[in-house]
């Protein structure tokens, strides 16, 4: 017997030693040419975050591409992670329908967005990816429109109550209204969180984010560990809430239709045989042909993703632009000047086309998501071996991709930390490369949402800056930045909000 577990023994140890020596040979050595901080074992290179306050860890990650870049390494324990930060690099991964993985630390979000579009790939992400595009045609997001108005009136009303002078939060706000939008938007369901944040819905989606959080910068609790925790608990609660206000939601929206299907009044259609009002949720019933070609499981897992990628990342778009135009005061007339000849005596733009006429404030978000991308930067699998920088780059590696980084390459962009809007004048633009702005990704795998969170943002904006000027409390210099997800300011945007005559 004794004779069978030492020969066991040494098989384990050689295969061991064996694996450790391909690894070395096929992963370690090719990677450590790379730049980075010295690695170190079990811990790899994440020592250099020990220590740091959360609010500081995105400054750190920047300081690192500042040291290192354009292309640098690091080691997530023996998780070995390439960083890149050229527009050229980024269009080898983003413009390439192979590399389509996204990176492992996307796993936290499988349990609430299952396979949704963010999490899944290959022929599921496709087959979604292809179902879903028409859920955006323009007649439906002109739709959708009444719904960014009607919230807009409703976030104005709030805002006239604090144009007093003094400094106010107007993040919160934005966050509500946000919230408002993508919940009627997605699922057809006014949860009226800029008027009551005690929903429970609203709240468990405030608290899950704030989980992921937490568990993201301690990558290294096993999943079996997590769930004793405190914090796994209250994840497991958030999940309980979630997925059953969804599922509910589905369910009451498949009877409500199957009742208008077998009711042959089209009165309330337009001209494509869509309901005015229609929600994100709607559509995809319709498209999942009574469950052959979406399982209700696979509905939900859209529309919470929907949900997850809809609500914060325009929050943080229009919250950074309000910051600018707080602190650019020459630039916030030239926005209202704008939008006070196409709105006229209208308090909000009132259709598309009007949006297509603020020429100059789409110049202003652009800019402003070039300086604080909602998604600073993103996680890819390198599925094949390739070669960047005359490095040899091994397949299975971690590609962290720095959009805050590209759009801030000097090489592409001139001063590129000041605010600049006419840099994005088409003049201007015409001859960037393509991939140094890309705040909703790009290539196969872009944002399928990009013109719904321009439209929404547009309507938004426009509004606030025709009804109030707003001068910044913090400035480019001294405001700090959170990165948990999404790359929001840390204290958020304090402003002073003064009615317009």
């Amino acid at each position: 017997m004794l004779q069978y577990v030492a020969a066991i023994g040494v098989i384990v140890v050689l295969w061991y030693l064996f694996s450790y020596y391909k690894w070395r040979k096929d992963v370690y050595y090719y990677m450590e040419k790379l730049p980075g901080d010295p690695t170190y074992p079990i811990i790899g290179t994440e020592y250099v975050f020990i220590g740091v306050p959360r609010e500081e860890l995105f400054d750190t990650l920047i300081g690192m591409v500042k040291k290192y870049g354009p292309t640098f390494r690091t080691w997530n324990g023996s998780n070995h992670e390439l960083h890149l930060t050229k527009p050229e690099h980024l269009e080898i991964i983003m413009n390439n329908s192979v590399h389509i993985t996204k990176g492992h630390q996307y796993e936290i979000l499988y349990p609430w967005l299952g396979q949704g579009l963010l999490t899944t790939d290959g022929a599921r992400w496709h087959q979604h990816r292809k179902l879903i595009t028409p859920t955006f045609h323009f007649k439906i997001l002109e739709n959708f429109m009444n719904v960014f108005v009607e919230k807009s009136e409703i976030l104005l009303k709030n805002l006239d109550a604090k144009a007093v002078g003094t400094v106010h939060n107007i993040y919160s706000d934005i966050t509500h209204c946000a919230l408002d939008i993508i919940c009627e938007t997605a699922m057809g369901v006014n949860v009226n969180a800029m008027s009551n944040d005690n929903n429970e819905y609203i709240k468990a989606i405030y608290d899950i984010s704030e989980v992921f959080v937490w568990r993201a910068l301690r990558p290294y609790i096993p999943e079996f560990i997590f769930q004793f925790l405190k914090q796994g608990r209250r994840f497991q609660e958030d999940l309980r809430i979630l997925h059953g206000f969804t599922n509910k939601v589905i369910s009451d929206r498949k009877k409500i239709l199957e009742g208008k299907g077998r009711d042959k009044d089209t009165s309330d259609k337009d001209d494509l045989g869509i309901k005015k009002r229609l929600s994100f949720l709607d559509l995809l019933l319709e498209a999942s042909d009574g469950g052959r070609i979406l399982s209700d499981i696979d509905i939900r897992e859209e529309v919470d993703t929907f949900m997850f990628e809809g609500h914060d990342t325009t929050t943080a778009g229009m919250s950074w632009t309000l910051f600018l135009l707080g602190n650019h005061p020459e630039i916030q007339e030239k926005v209202f000047e704008e939008v006070r000849n196409v709105l006229q005596d209208n308090p909000t733009p009132r259709s598309i086309n009007e949006l297509h006429e603020l020429k100059y404030l789409d110049c202003v978000i652009k800019e402003s998501l070039r300086l604080y991308p909602s998604v600073p930067f993103i996680m890819r699998r390198i599925k094949q071996q390739l070669s960047i920088d005359n490095y040899k780059i091994p397949a299975n590696v971690q590609a962290i991709l720095h959009i805050y980084g590209v759009h801030r390459n000097p090489e592409h962009y001139v001063n590129p930390d000041k605010f600049d809007p006419d840099r994005f004048l088409p003049e201007n633009s015409a001859k960037r490369h393509p991939y140094a702005y890309v705040p909703f990704s790009a290539g196969p795998r872009n944002c399928i949402g990009q013109k719904f969170a321009m439209y929404e943002e547009k309507t938004i904006l426009a509004s606030i800056v025709n009804r109030f000027k707003l001068t910044a409390v913090e400035t480019m210099d001294n405001v700090k930045t959170s990165c948990d997800i999404i790359l929001r300011p840390a204290n958020g945007v304090l402003v002073k909000l003064e009615k317009r005559n």
